[in-house]
């Protein structure tokens, strides 16, 4: 079994979490910067067995596409084509970056943590991972 890797994608950086090999567990795997986020994927699914890659779906309250998404589909759409041996998923990422900050002040972090950016989008990938693996269970399950 392989693992799953989740992307939180904004205009400057790039969240990724990954579970274990066993699918149960998801970590904060890494932040990079936007122009390095295909490659920082493409070595990590060449070192590694990954069966699912989630990015997020940016979503308005009226579950239409929000603004941003114009920014994620090119990125999208070159996994892909150039990755088209793992099958891509999107999930909903409404409020991950709310729940990111939440969970940071859940953890006690002070306020200079929390303004770490690069904390909020590992967090939010971790929580698009969770959401993801969570949706996945309960379709096992019924």
């Amino acid at each position: 079994m392989g693992r799953i890797i989740a992307i939180d994608y904004g205009q400057k950086k790039v969240g990724f979490a990954v579970t274990d090999e066993l699918q149960i567990c998801a970590n904060g795997l890494e932040t990079v910067h936007v122009s390095k986020a295909f490659d920082f994927l493409k070595d990590y699914v060449s070192r590694e067995k990954v069966d699912v890659i989630v990015v997020g779906d940016p979503r308005k309250m009226d579950n239409s596409q929000s603004d941003s998404a114009r920014f994620i589909e090119p990125f999208v759409n070159r996994v892909r084509k150039e990755i088209p041996d793992i099958p891509l998923v999107r999930m909903d990422e409404r409020f991950t970056s709310k729940m990111a900050f939440q969970t940071m002040i859940d953890a006690g972090l002070g306020k200079k943590a929390r303004q770490n950016k690069e904390l909020v989008d590992k967090i939010s990938a971790t929580i698009i991972l969770q959401s993801y693996l969570l949706t996945k269970e309960l379709t096992v399950d019924s």
